[in-house]
Protein backbone atom coordinates (compact mmCIF):
# COMPACT_ATOMS: atom_id res chain seq x y z
CA UNK A 1 0.00 0.00 0.00
CA UNK A 2 1.04 3.57 -0.61
CA UNK A 3 1.10 6.18 2.17
CA UNK A 4 -1.98 7.77 0.55
CA UNK A 5 -3.93 4.50 0.48
CA UNK A 6 -2.83 3.73 4.06
CA UNK A 7 -4.12 7.14 5.22
CA UNK A 8 -7.36 6.75 3.26
CA UNK A 9 -7.93 3.30 4.79
CA UNK A 10 -7.26 4.70 8.28
CA UNK A 11 -9.75 7.52 7.63
CA UNK A 12 -12.40 5.13 6.29
CA UNK A 13 -11.97 2.79 9.27
CA UNK A 14 -12.28 5.71 11.69
CA UNK A 15 -15.40 6.91 9.90
CA UNK A 16 -17.01 3.47 10.16
CA UNK A 17 -16.34 3.37 13.91
CA UNK A 18 -17.73 6.87 14.48
CA UNK A 19 -20.80 6.34 12.30
CA UNK A 20 -21.60 3.09 14.12
CA UNK A 21 -21.83 4.95 17.46
CA UNK A 22 -23.57 8.12 16.30
CA UNK A 23 -27.20 8.81 17.05
CA UNK A 24 -29.54 9.68 14.19
CA UNK A 25 -29.08 13.25 12.98
CA UNK A 26 -31.23 15.86 14.66
CA UNK A 27 -31.23 18.82 16.96
CA UNK A 28 -30.31 18.27 20.60
CA UNK A 29 -32.94 20.04 22.75
CA UNK A 30 -31.71 23.24 24.40
CA UNK A 31 -32.49 21.87 27.86
CA UNK A 32 -29.99 19.07 27.14
CA UNK A 33 -27.42 21.50 25.72
CA UNK A 34 -27.40 24.13 28.51
CA UNK A 35 -25.94 21.99 31.33
CA UNK A 36 -23.12 20.56 29.18
CA UNK A 37 -19.80 22.07 28.23
CA UNK A 38 -19.04 22.39 24.54
CA UNK A 39 -16.52 19.56 24.81
CA UNK A 40 -19.14 17.31 26.43
CA UNK A 41 -21.53 18.02 23.54
CA UNK A 42 -18.91 17.40 20.84
CA UNK A 43 -17.58 14.24 22.54
CA UNK A 44 -21.22 13.19 22.98
CA UNK A 45 -21.63 13.18 19.20
CA UNK A 46 -18.61 10.90 18.81
CA UNK A 47 -19.86 8.58 21.56
CA UNK A 48 -23.55 8.42 20.61
CA UNK A 49 -24.93 10.62 23.43
CA UNK A 50 -25.80 13.80 21.48
CA UNK A 51 -27.07 14.18 17.94
CA UNK A 52 -25.01 15.34 14.96
CA UNK A 53 -26.50 18.24 12.99
CA UNK A 54 -28.99 17.39 10.22
CA UNK A 55 -26.86 19.38 7.75
CA UNK A 56 -23.98 16.91 8.06
CA UNK A 57 -26.22 14.08 6.84
CA UNK A 58 -27.46 16.12 3.89
CA UNK A 59 -23.92 17.11 2.85
CA UNK A 60 -22.30 13.76 3.77
CA UNK A 61 -19.69 14.84 6.29
CA UNK A 62 -18.96 13.51 9.76
CA UNK A 63 -17.26 14.59 12.95
CA UNK A 64 -14.35 12.17 13.38
CA UNK A 65 -12.02 13.70 15.99
CA UNK A 66 -12.17 16.24 18.80
CA UNK A 67 -9.78 17.53 21.42
CA UNK A 68 -9.86 20.82 23.29
CA UNK A 69 -9.52 23.54 20.67
CA UNK A 70 -9.30 21.21 17.65
CA UNK A 71 -11.89 19.29 15.65
CA UNK A 72 -11.81 17.26 12.42
CA UNK A 73 -14.71 16.58 10.08
CA UNK A 74 -14.45 14.13 7.21
CA UNK A 75 -16.44 14.50 4.02
CA UNK A 76 -17.18 12.52 0.89
CA UNK A 77 -17.13 14.74 -2.21
CA UNK A 78 -19.77 13.62 -4.69
CA UNK A 79 -21.42 14.65 -7.94
CA UNK A 80 -24.54 15.82 -6.05
CA UNK A 81 -22.40 18.71 -4.78
CA UNK A 82 -21.10 19.78 -8.21
CA UNK A 83 -21.20 23.31 -9.52
CA UNK A 84 -22.00 23.82 -13.23
CA UNK A 85 -18.32 23.24 -14.12
CA UNK A 86 -18.30 19.68 -12.77
CA UNK A 87 -16.32 20.19 -9.57
CA UNK A 88 -17.47 20.35 -5.96
CA UNK A 89 -19.23 23.65 -5.18
CA UNK A 90 -17.42 26.14 -2.96
CA UNK A 91 -20.39 26.16 -0.59
CA UNK A 92 -19.63 22.54 0.34
CA UNK A 93 -16.01 23.49 1.09
CA UNK A 94 -17.19 26.47 3.16
CA UNK A 95 -19.72 24.45 5.15
CA UNK A 96 -17.22 21.75 6.03
CA UNK A 97 -14.57 24.30 7.03
CA UNK A 98 -17.03 26.44 9.01
CA UNK A 99 -18.24 23.36 10.89
CA UNK A 100 -14.69 22.38 11.84
CA UNK A 101 -13.79 25.88 13.00
CA UNK A 102 -17.02 26.51 14.89
CA UNK A 103 -16.92 23.16 16.65
CA UNK A 104 -13.27 23.71 17.59
CA UNK A 105 -14.43 26.90 19.34
CA UNK A 106 -17.34 24.99 20.89
CA UNK A 107 -14.94 22.52 22.55
CA UNK A 108 -13.63 25.37 24.73
CA UNK A 109 -16.99 26.76 25.89
CA UNK A 110 -18.30 26.25 29.42
CA UNK A 111 -21.82 25.00 30.07
CA UNK A 112 -24.51 27.56 29.29
CA UNK A 113 -22.54 29.25 26.50
CA UNK A 114 -23.02 29.06 22.74
CA UNK A 115 -21.44 30.52 19.63
CA UNK A 116 -22.26 31.60 16.11
CA UNK A 117 -20.02 32.42 13.18
CA UNK A 118 -19.93 36.16 12.47
CA UNK A 119 -17.22 36.21 9.83
CA UNK A 120 -15.94 33.57 7.44
CA UNK A 121 -13.14 33.76 4.88
CA UNK A 122 -12.55 30.77 2.62
CA UNK A 123 -9.75 30.29 0.11
CA UNK A 124 -10.23 27.50 -2.43
CA UNK A 125 -6.84 26.46 -3.77
CA UNK A 126 -7.60 23.29 -5.75
CA UNK A 127 -10.68 21.84 -7.42
CA UNK A 128 -12.26 18.79 -5.83
CA UNK A 129 -14.02 15.89 -7.56
CA UNK A 130 -15.36 12.53 -6.31
CA UNK A 131 -12.08 10.96 -7.47
CA UNK A 132 -10.85 12.11 -4.05
CA UNK A 133 -12.82 9.72 -1.85
CA UNK A 134 -12.52 11.69 1.40
CA UNK A 135 -11.25 15.02 2.63
CA UNK A 136 -10.73 16.29 6.16
CA UNK A 137 -11.45 19.74 7.51
CA UNK A 138 -9.24 20.27 10.53
CA UNK A 139 -10.24 23.28 12.61
CA UNK A 140 -8.07 24.87 15.31
CA UNK A 141 -8.84 27.71 17.70
CA UNK A 142 -6.51 30.68 17.38
CA UNK A 143 -8.06 32.80 20.15
CA UNK A 144 -10.92 32.23 22.58
CA UNK A 145 -12.10 35.12 24.71
CA UNK A 146 -15.28 35.64 26.69
CA UNK A 147 -17.21 37.20 23.79
CA UNK A 148 -15.20 36.49 20.64
CA UNK A 149 -13.14 33.64 19.25
CA UNK A 150 -11.22 33.06 16.05
CA UNK A 151 -10.21 29.83 14.37
CA UNK A 152 -8.58 28.48 11.23
CA UNK A 153 -9.07 25.32 9.22
CA UNK A 154 -7.50 23.40 6.36
CA UNK A 155 -9.28 21.02 3.98
CA UNK A 156 -6.88 18.24 3.00
CA UNK A 157 -6.93 14.95 1.13
CA UNK A 158 -5.42 11.69 2.37
CA UNK A 159 -2.26 12.42 0.36
CA UNK A 160 -1.82 15.76 2.15
CA UNK A 161 -3.07 17.87 -0.76
CA UNK A 162 -4.49 21.19 0.43
CA UNK A 163 -7.84 21.96 -1.24
CA UNK A 164 -8.88 24.98 0.83
CA UNK A 165 -8.13 26.94 3.97
CA UNK A 166 -10.25 29.32 6.00
CA UNK A 167 -10.53 31.55 9.03
CA UNK A 168 -13.55 32.56 11.05
CA UNK A 169 -14.65 34.79 13.87
CA UNK A 170 -17.29 33.58 16.31
CA UNK A 171 -19.49 35.50 18.72
CA UNK A 172 -19.76 33.74 22.09
CA UNK A 173 -22.94 34.28 24.08
CA UNK A 174 -25.05 32.99 26.96
CA UNK A 175 -27.62 30.42 25.84
CA UNK A 176 -31.25 31.42 26.44
CA UNK A 177 -32.29 30.34 29.92
CA UNK A 178 -28.72 29.71 31.11
CA UNK A 179 -27.82 30.97 34.59
CA UNK A 180 -25.95 34.27 34.42
CA UNK A 181 -22.42 34.34 35.93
Amino acid sequence: MTPTSDTLQLWLNQEVQVRRLMLPHGVTPLEDVRPRTGMELIEGMLQGRTRPAPLSKLLDFWLVEATAGQVAFQGAPQADFFNPMGTVHGGWFATLLDSAMGCSVHTLLPAGRGYTTTGLSVNLVKALTPQVQRVRAIGKVLHAGRQMASAQASLVGPDGTLYAHATCTCLIFDLPGAPQP
